[in-house]
């Protein structure tokens, strides 16, 4: 049995379990239950509740960004797609208040990445930026809802989408600036080469990548091992599959969001089992607060998207096995050589955290050497110390230590488009 259907079947053999589950975690916590506050019934209802969690189907989350806090006012934001396209989309978040008519805050696009999680997991980085900034971010879409009529999507297609939503945000004022998390570092690094190459009027006026695979050569993680220590045709046999009716994407070539979640948690398993020990200690205790941390976290790191074949395939030859960027080998369509040295006016950031243990230390960094032709005053580097790969986009030491970093070095380099 094809492995995307036995998932799938799976799902719907334990559902009547989980009703009944359900059902009795209701009846065990009745406050009219005689027994509901004895220690066996509250260890019961916190296993049922484990249950439940662990066999949810996880979808999307939604942003849920309502409102933002500037200068000790809550401002309203209002959460718009300005462009649709059939494999991601791009989402304003727009600050509904009379305090930002007329300013002219910077544009600024967060490309998210399209590994595993959906782009609300950069919910943290766009809440931060929001208070001095115009906010755009790549909202990708599960390929297993995307028809097979709309064709592939490569590395290439995520330059083209990513040069489209420059080109969109720069229209009839100042180049935007793009901040880049994690995976899309190469492809947005290659995208600014061509629209520096191409002197697009609209190319950013500056790119901040965050805990990016530039160079994978450098400081190599385990993620970094597995991909170089089988051929590509490995993947391409053992991760590939094939998405099954009645999906919207049924007969596409993906590699599946529950794979790529079973390689999440096994790279910090005991720390998975840890947390969950701890969420069950909190349910029977009843320590209503310290659970709904838990579930919060684990509704987002548990929802996962399909990527399409081809997009992880290319992705795992050219930045972790052929090095193509570094190189100077990679190709735009297979035929157009990216050129990094071709950016002389676009500023360009790298952020890195001390503890990452996804992206080594000196990878992302290692694109400052790529861009020969950048005049010196418009590099920067910086490593925050304490971090692992998450906290370099979320939690405390981004919002007190790099994002202010990243916002100084918007505010000096903004460009007026030209042209």
């Amino acid at each position: 049995m094809p492995l995307y259907h036995a998932y799938e079947m799976s799902h719907a053999a334990i559902h009547p379990w989980r009703t009944a589950t359900k059902m009795g975690m209701q009846t065990l916590r009745n406050p009219f239950n005689p027994f509901s506050h004895t220690p066996v019934a509250k260890q019961t209802a916190a296993a049922m509740e484990m249950f439940l969690s662990a066999t949810k189907r996880y979808g999307k989350p939604d942003f849920d960004i309502t409102e933002v806090e500037v200068d000790g006012v809550a401002v309203p934001v209002v959460e718009e797609t300005m462009i649709e396209m059939p494999f991601g989309n791009l989402v304003h978040f727009r600050r509904d208040h009379e305090m930002f008519e007329g300013r002219k805050d910077a544009k600024v696009l967060i490309v998210a990445p399209m590994s595993g999680h959906f782009a609300t997991l950069l919910r943290g980085t766009v809440t931060a930026m929001l208070k001095e900034h115009d906010v755009y971010i790549t909202d990708w879409i599960d390929a297993r809802d995307i028809p097979l009529s709309e064709g592939q999507f490569d590395l290439s297609d995520y330059m083209d989408y990513v040069r489209g939503f420059c080109e969109h945000l720069g229209k009839n004022g100042e180049r935007c600036h793009v901040l880049a998390v994690c995976q899309p570092g190469v492809p947005v690094l290659a995208a600014t080469a061509l629209m520096a190459e191409d002197k697009a009027p609209w190319r950013p006026a500056s790119v901040t990548l965050m805990g990016s695979p530039i160079d994978t050569r450098q400081a190599p993680t385990e993620v970094n091992e597995l991909a170089t220590t089988r051929p590509l045709s490995w993947f391409e046999k053992n991760v590939i599959v094939t998405v099954p009716w009645p999906n919207m994407g049924f007969m596409r070539q993906v590699y599946p969001g529950f794979l790529q979640l079973s390689g999440f948690m096994q790279m910090n398993l005991d720390r998975h089992v840890d947390a969950h020990v701890q969420q069950f200690n909190h349910l029977v205790r009843g320590d209503g607060e310290s659970a709904a941390e838990h579930t919060a976290f684990y509704d987002e790191y548990l929802a996962v998207m399909d990527m399409t074949a081809e997009f992880y395939l290319e992705t795992i030859e050219v930045v972790f096995q052929t090095h193509a960027l570094p190189e100077g080998k990679m190709l735009y369509r297979g035929e157009r050589l990216v050129k990094p040295e071709a950016i002389t006016d676009i500023a360009l950031m790298t952020v890195e955290g001390e503890k990452d243990d996804i992206t080594g230390r000196g990878q992302t960094q290692a694109a400052h050497d790529l861009c020969t032709k950048l005049p010196k005053a418009k590099h920067q580097h910086y490593e925050q110390a304490e971090v692992g790969h998450y906290g370099v986009f979320n939690g405390s030491r981004w919002r007190k230590f790099i994002q202010p970093k990243v916002a100084e070095f918007m505010a000096a380099n903004r460009a007026q488009v030209k042209g």
